[in-house]
């Protein structure tokens, strides 16, 4: 075109120019819609199982330890809503008022034992080596998408804030999975391990019936979650260290609880292999779970671009661009405190026939040394 060119070669080239940016318009366009089926395709693809993974339901999940007995009670034994209500410990209909069902407001000494929770959870991950966060509690959907939950659909549990990319985050593993995305880490810094606590939020789609009563399943909660970035290699062993950890954290409380390894039907889309904890509620009459501890492998740093660089070894001191290709890093949580199915598990276990509730020793620093929580009527 800075050519001599005569005029209706010019308008000539002119026009193809245009004509080849239209056309460039509509590729990009169709490049987009189509890398969005892709993405969704491959949403639809979970992890692949550990070989020891139970095939099936999750009637096939195995037992791998049982912890305790079930607390024995020589009085009629009530739930924790129940109890929670001659304790004034709670207003449910208050927070239906206000909110919807499955919302509550904790009061009194329920306040002081979410807080206890926490602050015990994450203590107990620190003196383990685990680095304290808080997180954001609204991320991009890219973010939850990577992480391998599905942001929208009618049976999503995620929450979506109208007109924006942004959602609500159901697990402090969606924010804390962020943090190192699109980044290359030197293998000297891992493994990396965090303890997030964070509100959590869920729609809790299709949850009904007696079996989700009370603070059991609930749109909004507090939580403490670990977290751990690590080699391929250490994957499977972080992975049982993790239930370790939650196994001392609730043997330490005095629950009885069962661990079990959850059959193939029962694991989500990131899940390699998942352990679920399961504790007695004698008030429910029931187990329920109250933690999971998940090793994802490579699922979720693959969509989140995290990798690492391994250092050169002494035989092979490789420097620049030379140095070994960088690998995906392998992520793991597991819940160390969800705080409403912990005070339920802590009222029905720890109930006294006067209607009072023990307060297990560990938390007791945490609530400024109350021993027990007692009816109004006998606090003196």
């Amino acid at each position: 075109m800075k050519g001599k060119l005569e005029p209706s070669e010019r308008q000539k080239l002119i026009e193809e120019g245009k004509n080849l940016k239209e056309a460039l318009v509509t590729l990009e366009e169709d490049l987009l819609k189509l890398t969005d089926e892709l993405q969704q395709e491959a949403q639809s693809v979970p992890n692949i199982t550990h070989p020891d993974v139970p095939v099936g339901g999750e009637d096939s999940s195995t037992v791998r330890k049982m912890v305790g007995k079930p607390a024995e009670f020589s009085f009629a034994v009530k739930d924790h809503v129940q109890l929670g209500k001659e304790l004034d410990l709670f207003d449910f209909d208050a927070a239906a008022e206000v909110s919807g069902s499955k919302f509550y407001y904790l009061k009194n000494e329920a306040v002081t034992l979410e807080m206890a929770l926490v602050n015990w959870a994450v203590s107990e991950a620190m003196k383990r080596g685990f680095t304290p966060l808080t997180t954001p509690e609204i991320v991009r959907s890219s973010v939850v998408e990577k992480c391998g939950f599905q942001p929208r659909g009618t049976n999503t549990q995620v929450y979506s804030i109208e007109n924006s990319d942004q959602c609500l985050i159901g697990t402090a593993e969606i924010p804390v999975g962020g943090i190192h995305m699109d980044s290359i880490l030197s293998e000297s810094s891992l493994p990396l391990k965090y303890v997030a606590f964070s509100h959590c939020f869920r729609t809790e789609a299709g949850a009904a019936g007696a079996a989700t009563r009370g603070l059991y399943r609930v749109h909004q909660f507090s939580k403490v979650e670990m977290f751990i970035l690590c080699r391929p290699d250490e994957s499977d062993s972080y992975h049982e260290e993790l239930i370790e950890i939650e196994e001392d954290l609730f043997s330490s409380l005095g629950f009885h609880f069962k661990t079990l390894d959850m059959a193939s039907q029962d694991l989500g889309a990131p899940a390699y292999r998942k352990f679920d904890v399961e504790a007695w509620m004698p008030g429910l009459g029931r187990y329920g779970e109250i933690s999971s501890a998940s090793n994802c492998t490579d699922y979720q740093s693959r969509r989140l671009g995290i990798r690492y660089r391994p250092e050169p070894s002494a035989s092979s001191p490789k420097k620049g661009k030379n140095a070994a290709p960088t690998q995906f890093v392998h992520t793991l949580n597991a819940t160390a405190c969800a705080v409403p199915r912990m005070i339920v598990c802590l009222l029905e276990n720890f109930q006294q026939e006067d209607g009072s509730v023990i307060i297990p020793e560990p938390l007791r620093p945490y609530m400024g040394g109350l021993q027990i929580i007692k009816p109004k009527h006998i606090q003196n």
